[in-house]
């Protein structure tokens, strides 16, 4: 078993994997670990996929080249607010570290559809 980028502690086919291969995230924090899981992982498709319809129709949403250019070496989960499984919103506060530096984000999820979306965040 591949111990999870996500840093929950399990195995990557037990955690992010059933996420990425198309199984709804339940929380929003279950999300943002997926996506950062994602990154790491260079999967495109899924960060597009659980983009924001509003955000996917921007000019270059589907542009990671710079994410997929950074060595992502771990991350950490802050805190959270609402982004449960009966709620409609939700924010993860983290910080996704990258070989020289760090990425420190308040990113806000939203239900769409039924399932957690990532809608933009705030550094």
């Amino acid at each position: 078993m591949t111990p999870c980028p996500c840093g929950s502690g399990g195995a990557y086919e037990a955690c992010c994997g059933p996420r990425h291969a198309g199984e709804p995230a339940p929380t929003a924090e279950a999300l943002m670990r997926s996506r950062y899981t994602a990154f790491v992982r260079k999967d495109a498709a899924y960060l597009l996929r659980t983009l924001h319809p509003l955000e996917r129709a921007k000019p270059r949403a589907g542009d990671f080249r710079a994410a997929f250019a950074l060595v992502w070496t771990g991350l950490e989960v802050l805190a959270t607010r609402d982004g449960g499984p009966a709620d409609a919103t939700g924010w993860v506060h983290f910080r996704a570290h990258y070989q020289g530096g760090v990425l420190e984000e308040r990113s806000r999820f939203q239900r769409a559809g039924g399932a957690w979306v990532y809608r933009d965040g705030r550094g």
